[in-house]
């Protein structure tokens, strides 16, 4: 794909992702690239580091650099209203996860970017995972038949997500803004993008006091989707044994995805191994970041629906919310 150099994209939060992000667009050519960030310590370090300009005032880094896109990597209290400033400002808008810890402007945000014809996509980086794409792949060509049941599982050790950094002072830590269930939304939004709209049936969430946080830490989550098919969901960043799995039955079959084995199984009707799919051994993460980009800019340039739209978002959004207030 060919992007237009003249981009001119602002990324606001200079944090890990934010960063990531900005490396990604400076690979992609887009050059005039401006972060805006609170910290006048990280701005220093930023500027330094990759050469470009860094604002530590908000109103200033929109008007110095009249963006196009731009990217919203703050934390999640700020997403919407930034957003809806962006879109407002006349640009695409570019939001990690989750959208928000609230369901507070985020019709708003739809409303303004319908009106506007303004390209919005939420960041779900996994859905760009090569072993996550063949399930889906999978799932389209009916390999499995019609799917039954799926048990989707994530569990990590927040203490050990972002070294350097105090977890307890981070965004995760936050009651109100974050927790296992909004934090590791991914497992929700792959649940929904692989069997469609669901509701949920029962959960159980429990606390993080075993890391010594208020929020919650853990969940278990079932899911009726349109389709039919019923999905289980484990979330949690209190284990130390890392975990990231999706298993599958079907009519016709099953599919087992392993996220640190790096390979998809299917598993005919007879119970016998079918089928073993493996990621490409140079496969490294960044590349869902940079397929993530592209196939956010090609929406941009093509005025195209993106995975991962503000729609698909607010689905994902309402159901974290059910299961952390219920």
């Amino acid at each position: 794909m060919t992007i237009p150099s003249t981009r001119r994209a602002l990324v606001l939060g200079g944090g890990s992702i934010g960063t990531r992000h900005t490396r990604n667009l400076l690979k992609r050519g887009i050059s005039n690239v401006t972060i805006a960030d609170p910290d006048p310590e990280r701005c220093r370090a930023l500027t330094k580091e990759l050469g470009i300009r860094v604002e530590s005032d908000e109103h200033a880094a929109f008007a110095s650099s009249d963006p196009d896109i731009v990217f919203v990597c703050s934390p999640t209290a700020l997403h919407v209203p930034q957003a809806l400033r962006a879109v407002e400002a006349g640009a695409h808008v570019f939001i990690e996860k989750p959208l928000s810890h609230t369901m507070e402007g985020a019709r708003e945000l739809q409303k303004k970017s319908r009106e506007k014809k303004h390209t919005v996509m939420v960041g779900c980086n996994m859905r760009f995972h090569p072993g996550i794409q063949e399930v889906k792949r999978l799932l389209a060509e009916g390999a499995i038949g019609v799917p039954v049941s799926a048990r989707i599982v994530y569990s990590g050790y927040l203490p050990s997500w972002r070294p350097g950094q105090d977890y307890k002072k981070s965004y995760s830590a936050s009651v109100e803004q974050g927790g296992a269930v909004l934090d590791c939304i991914h497992e929700i939004d792959l649940a929904l993008w692989e069997f469609g709209p669901g509701t949920v049936t029962a959960s159980k969430v429990l606390p993080a006091a075993k890391i010594g946080l208020a929020t919650d830490g853990e969940a278990e989550i079932i899911l009726k989707h349109t389709s039919g098919t019923e999905s289980s969901i484990h979330i949690s960043f209190m284990e130390e044994k890392f975990e990231r799995s999706q298993g599958i039955t079907g009519t016709a079959g099953s599919l087992s995805w392993d996220f640190e084995r790096g390979t998809v199984e299917r598993y005919g009707k007879d119970g016998s191994l079918a089928e073993t799919i493996r990621q490409p051994k140079d496969w490294e993460s960044n590349q869902m970041f940079l397929e993530e980009l592209d196939h956010f800019l090609h929406a941009v340039e093509h005025g195209t629906i993106p995975m991962g739209s503000l729609d698909d978002a607010i689905r994902a959004l309402e159901i974290a919310l059910t299961v952390k207030n219920a």
